[in-house]
């Protein structure tokens, strides 16, 4: 009886309370969530980032001198896991906050858009989040990777593909593991349900790190996809290069 009254009282409460932004707690317009312009800005790349380690760079271009011998997968996010933003992608994935999303998504959309139009990146024809294994999503309740590539899908009309790609081994959490570690950790973890009638794919993540994750997912897509580009909230940069915008 009392629990519709409580639920309606809590969301009246919540419509009043002031719309603030989570990192300067500033009182911000109806119209925008979670995160204030100035410091949405403050944060994200303001310059050219090489798309496969993270390094700045002088002029505009796909990858760095060092990348380009070896053309890694390219990563596009509109910020560096090391600066204020890691933490609010943190609180996506550990507590369940959803509250940083709409912001995060629409810098990642933003940052697509121009990188499509200098021509470093292509436009895809689908999205492909990161998938949970089975027992992880049951545990977890949700997978951010799909959150985020549904938000991705409806703000850039592209197709979500969230049945393609398949994570069948439940492997051991990432966090704290060595390099080598991680790649014997995430071995044969992907498999793909069918070919693919796309060509052009994007993995969505909420961060890319090591890129092991991303390099597995990929290789599973690899024989019907050859074109894979990864997108995410915010990637942490190869080691010497972290900075934050």
């Amino acid at each position: 009886m009392w629990s519709p009254l409580l639920a309606g009282c809590r969301a009246l409460l919540a419509a009043s309370l002031p719309n603030r932004c989570l990192l300067c707690h500033q009182q911000i317009q109806s119209s925008s969530q979670g995160l204030c312009a100035c410091c949405l800005a403050a944060t994200c790349y303001r310059q050219s980032i090489c798309l496969g380690c993270g390094r700045e760079l002088t002029v505009i271009a796909r990858f760095c001198g060092s990348c380009m011998k070896h053309s890694p997968i390219p990563v596009v996010a509109p910020a560096s896991y090391h600066s204020a933003l890691g933490p609010l992608v943190g609180r996506v994935k550990y507590q369940q906050d959803f509250a940083p999303l709409p912001a995060l998504v629409r810098a990642l959309s933003c940052r697509v858009k121009a990188l499509t139009a200098a021509g470093l990146i292509c436009w895809p024809q689908a999205l492909v989040p990161v998938p949970l294994h089975p027992a992880r999503l049951q545990q977890r309740g949700f997978n951010q990777a799909w959150v985020i590539a549904s938000m991705l899908s409806q703000e850039l009309a592209l197709p979500l593909e969230d049945s393609l790609l398949l994570r069948i081994a439940d492997t051991a959490p990432q966090a704290g593991l060595s390099g080598k570690a991680r790649r014997r950790n995430l071995a044969k973890a992907f498999a793909v349900s069918g070919a693919p009638k796309w060509q052009r794919l994007v993995l969505v993540d909420d961060v890319v790190t090591t890129g092991t994750t991303i390099r597995e997912a990929a290789k599973a897509l690899a024989p019907w996809s050859p074109d894979v580009q990864v997108w995410c909230l915010a990637r942490a940069e190869a080691p010497g290069l972290n900075h934050s915008s």
